[in-house]
């Protein structure tokens, strides 16, 4: 159990780590993973995937978030992979941004 809730810390830690190195683009992707796992749930449980136990008793969407509580390890080890490659992808696609295209240099006159 220990070595178990000290992964955990070190997971917890690493996230932070990652929110404080890319700030908003780490939070916008988590959100957006934690999103879509819940809207994935949602829709499969109204599909009809059976839900048992006490989520069964909140509905849907409520089954549907307990589901997607139960995934965040998942979900923080792919926000911790996914972040690097968005904020490269933001960096290039962001108007104004540091990524400029780079004119080749003038050789001077052609004979």
């Amino acid at each position: 159990m220990d070595k178990l809730m000290a992964w955990f810390r070190w997971l917890k830690q690493r996230l932070q780590d990652l929110f404080a190195r890319y700030g908003t683009v780490a939070i916008v992707t988590y959100f957006a993973i934690f999103g879509l796992t819940w809207i994935g749930f949602a829709l499969a449980i109204r599909q009809g995937i059976s839900v048992e136990g006490a989520a069964a008793e909140t509905g849907s969407i409520g089954a549907a978030y307990v589901a997607t509580k139960l995934t965040q390890p998942i979900r923080i080890l792919a926000t911790l992979a996914a972040t690097p490659f968005v904020a490269m992808f933001v960096e290039r696609v962001r108007p104004g941004g540091n990524s400029t295209t780079v004119e080749p240099p003038d050789d001077g006159p052609k004979q």
